[in-house]
Order: C-alpha cells, then sequence, then structure tokens
C-alpha cells in the first residue's frame, strides 16, 4: 500500500476523533475513508452479541456493490471466533477451502477482521472484505486497520465516559506515535510546542516540547516564522522543500481540542520526496527523448508555443531550425541500431555544447531535430548555424572508428514566416526538403514563393506509393552511352531512371529520387529498375552484344542486409550475365563503414558483377580507401572536366588518378564531356571511357539500343 495514502487517511481520520457528531456518522465517514484507501469492496463494523453472533453495525459498498456481510455472517465466522488482539485474514494464499466457498455463494475472495476491545473484551469487529480473487493483505494494510480499530476504541470510550479523548494523555501518544507521519501540536495564542510524536523526534534528534516552533521553523518555510499567519487558521494545507533535511514535505494543518480543553493547531508531516522524486521522473519521460536526453516533439511544440507568443509582444524577431539527417537510414541499417543510437547521442551532446542553443534542442524524430533560436540571440544566427555546419563536416568517433553523418536543414522565421506552431514545422520541413532536393548537406531558408511545393510532394508520395503498388511500369530506363576513349567505339551505357507518371507527367531523378530515400522506398524502386536493366541487357546479348550496362545502387539499398540476396535472385531469373552488369555506388556512402561494405563488395563481385566508384571527387574518399575497396572502375566526377583543357590542377587530378587506376587494375572514366578540346586532352592522359553529352544525352533505352547496337525491335 502507498504509505503516503496511508498516512492521509489517518490523518484524515484523527480530524474526526473529537467529534460533537454520533457514533453512528463518525463510523461512517470513517469507514469510507478506509474503503477508498484498502479499495476493497465491501467494509463494515460488526456487533458481537452474545459471544458468538454478529451483526452488521454499518456496511460501506464501492461502487454500488451489494451489501452482504450480515447475510454472510454465519457462514464467515462458523467456529472461528475472534477474540483479544487475533486478527482474522483470509486471502488468495490462505484458507483455500473455505475461499472458494465464500466466493461461489456470496463474491467474497478476500477478508481481513480485527476486534473492536473495549474493557479488555471484544465488543465490534471490523470486516474488510473484497470480491478480487487476487487479493493479499500486505502488512502496511493490516498496520492501517489497527490504528484505526484503536481509534474507534477511543471514540467508543469517549462516548461511555462522555470525556473528552485526550483527556489520557499516554491514549493520544499512543494512537499518533503510530501514524507513521510527523505529527506536532502547537497553542495558538504562544507559539509554543505541546506535542511531537516519534517521526517528528526523529526528524530533529532532540525533544521540542516547550519551545518554540518558530526556533525551528516547523511548518519547513522559515520566512513564514516572523509572521506566521497558519496558526490561526482552522485548517491549512502546503507543500515544503526543507534543505536541512534535503526532503520534501506534505503539510496539513487542524484545529483540535487539546487535553487541557483550549484549540490547538495539529500539524501532520508527510515526507513526500519519494513521490516527488517519482513526479520529476515522469515529468521528465513527458518532456524528454529517452534516447538522447534531449527535449521531445510534445516540450518542442510548448516552448515554441510560448516563444512565439512573446516573441510577437516584444516585437522581436526568432528562428526555428528543422535538422534531418543525411542518409542515416544506411548506418542504422548497415552497422546496426546500436551504432545509429551512439551516433545520435554524439549529435545530441554536439547540439547542447554549441552557445545560444544549449537549452532549445529538441528530438522530434527518428534522425530529425529541431532547434529554436531564441530572439535573444537572433543576432548570432549566422554564427550558430555555421557551428552547426561544422561539427557536421567532421567525422563521428564510434566506437573507435570514423563515421561521417552530414545533415540537411530548413530554417524559418518567426513571426514573420508564422505564428502557428504547426504551420512553422510544417514550412521548416518544406525548407529542409528542399535542401535536400538540393543535393543534401545544405541549408535553406523558407521561402514563401514556394509554398506550392509542399503540395507538389505530397502529390509526388502519394503517386509514387500507387507507382510502386502496381508494379513500378512507370518508371523508365534511360541510357547514356559510355565510348571508348580510343576507338571511340560504345562499350555500353549508365541506365539512369525516369519517372513518366500517369497523374504528374514526365519527372527527373532529381525531382522524386530524394524523396523515395527519405520515405524508405528506393529500395523497392531500385530493385525494380535493377531487374529491368539486366533484362534489357540479357536482351542484348541474345542479339550477340555483349556491352557493360552499369546502375546507379542507393546508399539506401546497398546497406539493406539481404542486398546480395536480391543481386542474386535478379540475376538468376533474369538470365543476364553478370560480367555485363556495373553497380555504380557513390564515394560517400563506404567511408562509414569501410569494413561492412567491403564484405558486401566482395561478395556481389563474387557473383561476377563489376562495381564502379562514382562521383570521385566530391565526397570524402581517401586513396587507401580506393585500394581497399577494389573498384573495377573510377568514374570522375564532371566538376573535374569543365575546365580541363586550361585547368592545371584539373589536368594534374586526372593524371593523378590515371596513375592511381593502373598500379591497382582499374579503369578510369570520366564523366561530363561535352566538347572536342576536352576529348583531346583525355585522349592525351590515356583515360579508358568517356561518357557525356559530346556522345550522347541520356535517352529511352529503345532509342539507345537502336542508335548505338543497331537493334531494331519490332
Amino acid at each position: 500500500m502507498d504509505e503516503y495514502g496511508k498516512s492521509l487517511a489517518l490523518s484524515e481520520i484523527v480530524s474526526h476523533l473529537d467529534s460533537a457528531e454520533s457514533f453512528a456518522d463518525i463510523v461512517q465517514k470513517i469507514l469510507e475513508i478506509m474503503g477508498d484507501y484498502l479499495k476493497v469492496s465491501n467494509l463494515g463494523l460488526m456487533t458481537i452479541i452474545d459471544g458468538d453472533r454478529f451483526e452488521v453495525f454499518y456496511e460501506w459498498t464501492r461502487d454500488d456493490r451489494v451489501e452482504i456481510l450480515e447475510r454472510a455472517s454465519d457462514d464467515i465466522w462458523d467456529d472461528t471466533i475472534v477474540y483479544g488482539e487475533d486478527i482474522y485474514i483470509m486471502s488468495a494464499n490462505e484458507h483455500v477451502g473455505k475461499r472458494e466457498f465464500l466466493y461461489t455463494k456470496y463474491g467474497i475472495s478476500a477478508l481481513l477482521a480485527r476486534p473492536v476491545v473495549i474493557n479488555n473484551k471484544p465488543q465490534m469487529v471490523i470486516v474488510a472484505a473484497d470480491d478480487n480473487p487476487t487479493r493479499v493483505w500486505d502488512l502496511s494494510s493490516i498496520q492501517f486497520i489497527t490504528n484505526v480499530v484503536r481509534m474507534i476504541e477511543s471514540i467508543i470510550l469517549r462516548k461511555m465516559s462522555n470525556r473528552s479523548l485526550y483527556s489520557s494523555h499516554a491514549a493520544l501518544k499512543g494512537i499518533l506515535d503510530n501514524m507513521g507521519s510527523g505529527l506536532f501540536v502547537v497553542d495558538k495564542n504562544t507559539k509554543e510546542i505541546l506535542f511531537i510524536n516519534d517521526k517528528i523526534y526523529s526528524l530533529y534528534k532532540k525533544d521540542l516540547i516547550g519551545c518554540k516552533c518558530s526556533d525551528f521553523a516547523m511548518c519547513g518555510n522559515p520566512k513564514y516564522c516572523t509572521d506566521c499567519t497558519r496558526l490561526q487558521h482552522n485548517v491549512g494545507h502546503w507543500e515544503n522543500y526543507d534543505s536541512r533535511f534535503m526532503r520534501w514535505f506534505d503539510v496539513r494543518t487542524s484545529e483540535i481540542t487539546w487535553v487541557d480543553g483550549n484549540l490547538v493547531s495539529l500539524f501532520n508531516m508527510v515526507d513526500i520526496t519519494e513521490k516527488k522524486k517519482y513526479e520529476k521522473r515522469i515529468e521528465f519521460q513527458a518532456n524528454n527523448d529517452f534516447l538522447t536526453g534531449l527535449y521531445n516533439r510534445m516540450r518542442c511544440e510548448a516552448d515554441l508555443y510560448e516563444v512565439i507568443s512573446k516573441s510577437i509582444e516584444a516585437e522581436t524577431t526568432g528562428y526555428m531550425m528543422f535538422i534531418d539527417l543525411d542518409n542515416f537510414k544506411h548506418i542504422n541499417d548497415g552497422l546496426g541500431h546500436q551504432h545509429g543510437d551512439m551516433l545520435l547521442k554524439l549529435i545530441s551532446m554536439g547540439l547542447q555544447q554549441i552557445e545560444g542553443i544549449s537549452d532549445s534542442c529538441y528530438r522530434v524524430g527518428g534522425d530529425e531535430f529541431i532547434i529554436i533560436v531564441q530572439p535573444e540571440q537572433s543576432d548570432n544566427i549566422d554564427r550558430i548555424i555555421e557551428d552547426i555546419m561544422d561539427m557536421f563536416n567532421k567525422p563521428w568517433l564510434i566506437n573507435g572508428t570514423e563515421y561521417y553523418s552530414t545533415m540537411s536543414m530548413g530554417v524559418v522565421c518567426f513571426p514573420e514566416d508564422g505564428t502557428d506552431v504547426n504551420d512553422l514545422i510544417k514550412k521548416a520541413d518544406i525548407a529542409m526538403y528542399d535542401a535536400k532536393k538540393g543535393g543534401k548537406n545544405r541549408i535553406e531558408y523558407y521561402n514563401a514563393a514556394d509554398e506550392g511545393l509542399s503540395i507538389k510532394r505530397l502529390d509526388v508520395e502519394k503517386n509514387m506509393r500507387s507507382a510502386i503498388a502496381i508494379g513500378g511500369m512507370e518508371f523508365e530506363l534511360y541510357i547514356q552511352p559510355i565510348m571508348d576513349a580510343v576507338s571511340g567505339e560504345c562499350i555500353g551505357g549508365e541506365s539512369l531512371i525516369r519517372w513518366n507518371s500517369h497523374e504528374l507527367g514526365f519527372l527527373m531523378p532529381m525531382d522524386f529520387i530524394p524523396l523515395a530515400e527519405h520515405l524508405g522506398l528506393i529500395v523497392m524502386i531500385g530493385e525494380y529498375f535493377l531487374r529491368k536493366a539486366c533484362q534489357v541487357n540479357k536482351k542484348w546479348s541474345d542479339y550477340g552484344q555483349e556491352k557493360k550496362l552499369h546502375v546507379n545502387l542507393s546508399i539506401v539499398q546497398l546497406v539493406q542486409n539481404n542486398i546480395v540476396e536480391t543481386i542474386t535472385n535478379i540475376i538468376k531469373d533474369t538470365g543476364v550475365n553478370p560480367e555485363n552488369i556495373i553497380l555504380e555506388i557513390t564515394e560517400s556512402l563506404a567511408i562509414n563503414d569501410m569494413s561492412n561494405m567491403k564484405k558486401v563488395i566482395d561478395s556481389i563481385k563474387k557473383l561476377g558483377v563489376g562495381i564502379a566508384l562514382d562521383d570521385f571527387g566530391t565526397g570524402y574518399s581517401s586513396l587507401s580507401y580506393i585500394k581497399q575497396m577494389n573498384f573495377d572502375i573510377i568514374k570522375v566526377d564532371k566538376n573535374f572536366i569543365d575546365d580541363i583543357a586550361s585547368d592545371d590542377y584539373a589536368q594534374t587530378f586526372i593524371k593523378l588518378i590515371t596513375e592511381l587506376s593502373e598500379k591497382l587494375g582499374a579503369k578510369v572514366c570520366v564523366e561530363g564531356v561535352e566538347d572536342t578540346e576536352q576529348i583531346k586532352v583525355l585522349k592525351e592522359m590515356n583515360i579508358n571511357m568517356i561518357q557525356g553529352y559530346y556522345y550522347g544525352k541520356p535517352m529511352p533505352y529503345e532509342k539507345f539500343q537502336e542508335e548505338f547496337l543497331g537493334i531494331r525491335e519490332s
């Protein structure tokens, strides 16, 4: 049972001890208090007649249950008579046979009875009955009923002798010492302490009787002692933290008649420290994210509402940032949730260390964070954003290994961009998605002119799910030719996805791929596209054209646990020659889990499939990384080709990669070639393969195979 609740119940019963009401009225109130605390179905005070019969004096029932104690009295007691201080107990683990009988006949599963002894003879019995089959009476319940019985005995003696209960100081002390809470009595006029029970004595370690209550700040708050008004009131209730004991107390006061007939104040101090700690834990759980310790979304919305309101009132400006991690899913799926959780914790700690936002960081989703920049910090917005970017541009150390995880951020300004909490979060999310769509690892401010984009995004998501549901037929295969740098012969092509939506029309990859990755739909789309590419390449082989077909593999796909199995099944189902398939991965991927990616890539290569490193030069790849991964092809990003005819740095970079690839047994493919000057320089550098608009833009695969392979299908 709850000790705090027990103390409050006993304190409430004490207030009736000196009542002038009739004994029946007092008993009725006492039983109601007992029933609420014990949470039993029936509770009664029964009178013992002729030593072997019982008559119900008053019965209390919970929720309008049937009054059954008098009806069941003969069957309850039979030859078991309560004498002296004996307590009769029947519960889930006692008197099994009798309990089954009483439950079947009256619905009683548990009983607890305690005699009321007057002049050394049991005169009445308090009976608690419950219909709960699992009820077991604990020591606290037994002690509670025993204390109440003593009070009832005292009330009976007072009524019998027509004297005040408190004429016996010893009887009073015996009752109050066993209350379970601290009690003290103060003279309302002199403020002198007249009585303390054992709990107060053990707390202050000295006898305080005769002292002034103000000398010890008995209420727990010394600032009230000089001009105390609490003794003037009949009742009072408050909570105080007493720094002397480092404890919280619930303090209640009531006016009673003391042994000398004067009115005094009875104070009841219940230690609620554990209750306060529990409330604090509950409050923390309600407001904080369990993993990172940051505030959660609910707290974020409440705080944002308050900050916006103050900003409007003071005519100031604040900012809200919406952060979503880039490619977090591949860390979570590829490395395991333990690594993902550790990364989230490190990011959370890093954000809290940035000056100006340490107390306004929130985790609002799996890998989503919101930061509120208070108006007083608005002048520092550029520095705060720069600090966040710097934090994400550095590697995170997890279990001794460095991992890169960037983020995309959307920023809104309040109240300029809005004053509604949910509306601002939505707008920040729109800006964040624009950052992802722009290539990730970027910051975008909300632009009201782009409001229509949010509606378009919802349309894209809805139609993308529909396209997947019907088998992915709307996703089309386009191919850009890849040429041999020496002979000028077409040696294959890179397959590129396009979405010809029935509802939205023709969409380029940047219009839907970032969203597909964000929603986790890229796995299904990517599997469909790889299967389609393999089917097309198998058809080329059937026509006698053994050409290489490059297929981009999303980061999210590559970190799936079953990726090798998926590729194996597609090769088997389509009958494609695996040596004709080159899977391209971006260089920003494997740096986050080199050892695991090496195992995956080695497993894929054992199938006969080639592996190309795409967009080399745009990410974090090191030369040792290229060596470890054993790539078949290194594709140099277009950025190094644009000015290669005149840029010494670009030429030096290409020469370095060419020489390195020769040592590693890999080939080099240069992307983005558009004019003859570029072709001339690249051929002089012994580049193996060239890809770009100079030879052809991406085109439907039917057109590609007709123009470059001579395959015409009827």
